[in-house]
């Protein structure tokens, strides 16, 4: 069974059993999870949607 990699959306850094991590549906529309790190949260790193671009934090 394959495992699936959990990665921040900014940085693509492997965040599992990290710390600070926080995962939210994209706030446009809604359909692809984000996946952010502690340190890109604390530097409001961009990040992208695959699905339908948006960009953020605003």
């Amino acid at each position: 069974m394959t495992e699936k990699r959990i990665a921040c959306s900014s940085c693509k850094k492997d965040v599992a059993n990290d710390a600070g991590t926080a995962k939210f549906m994209c706030p446009s529309c809604g359909k692809s999870e984000i996946i952010r790190c502690k340190h890109c949260r604390e530097i409001a790193a961009k990040y992208t949607c695959p699905e339908c671009g948006f960009t953020g934090p605003n």
